[in-house]
């Protein structure tokens, strides 16, 4: 496996002067040398004129938060990184290869959660690139290897987790979205260390049930709110009840019976549970009529 060797270019601007003082000589020089009917000198500043024009194609430039990767025929020679103008062997290839963050949306991806619902996701991915020479020479296109395998992280990530929480300590998709932010985040830097990528950061952007089955989930949903909230008013209406009784007789307002405290609380539990206000009866004779 390549690794990224850095490699120290020469400074390009005195390799520029240089050169086009060596451009300007020569190119006087042949002027003069076929004026004065002096064809060595002539063919002497040719040829240095030539070199000059060679040895200048081999400068460059590297722009901040780029590299440029150098070979020679085939062979990796190493990486410049640091912006400027640079001069190097003229026969060099070199490739700019960009080391900003980027980010990009995976398409939305119709996988089973992991209770075999279908669910639509999509998520959002950022990185850049931290070894150029894995980058360029270990993959076949790294910008499309992020890609790819971004969505098959994702496609893995919602196979793992529930798209609902069921349970008290289960995590889930909709639920926990720091959770699975760091574990869509691991799956995909481990699958992207080959192709010399760090994943900076990695989260859902779009989460929701598959068009066929919304209406059925969205009547799921509402079915377990109005449980939630029966169980909380009953559970109130319960405490309100024992509250009631403990006064009624901590005071000695009246004393009841088993069997009248029973109706008591029925009907406090009628009264305080209805979706509807109660319509009270007044009790014109005694509590045993």
């Amino acid at each position: 496996m390549l690794r990224e060797k850095e490699l120290k270019a020469t400074s390009g601007l005195f390799v520029l002067l240089t050169g086009l003082v060596v451009l300007i000589m020569s190119v006087l020089g042949f002027i003069q040398a076929a004026t004065a009917e002096q064809p060595a000198i002539a063919v002497t500043s040719g040829l240095v004129l030539f070199l000059a024009i060679v040895a200048m194609a081999g400068l460059f430039t590297v722009n901040p938060n780029d590299a440029k990767v150098l070979t020679l025929f085939g062979r990796y020679i190493g990486t410049v990184r640091d912006a400027g103008l640079w001069f190097a062997n003229p026969f060099y290839a070199k490739k700019r290869i960009s080391l900003r963050v980027r980010n990009f949306e995976t398409t939305k991806l119709k996988v089973n959660d992991n209770h075999g619902n279908p669910i639509e996701i999509a998520a959002v991915v950022v990185w850049r690139v931290v070894d150029s020479a894995e980058a360029l020479f270990e993959v076949d296109d790294y910008q499309h290897y992020v890609q790819t395998q971004s969505e098959s992280a994702v496609r893995a990530l919602a196979q793992t987790f529930p798209y609902d929480a069921h349970k008290a300590d289960e995590i889930a998709l909709s639920t926990h979205p720091l959770e699975v932010a760091k574990g869509l985040q691991a799956a995909i830097a481990e699958r992207l260390e080959k192709a010399g990528v760090n994943v900076i950061e990695a989260r859902i952007s779009h989460l929701a049930y598959a068009p066929e089955i919304a209406s059925a989930m969205l009547r799921r949903q509402q079915a377990s709110a109005i449980i939630a909230a029966r169980y909380k008013i009953v559970e109130g209406a319960v405490g309100m009840v024992e509250n009631a009784l403990e006064l009624i007789s901590a005071k000695s307002i009246v004393a009841l019976d088993d069997e009248r405290k029973a109706a008591m609380v029925s009907n406090l539990l009628v009264v305080l549970c209805s979706d509807r206000d109660a319509q009270p009866i007044v009790n014109t004779g005694t509590i045993y009529q």
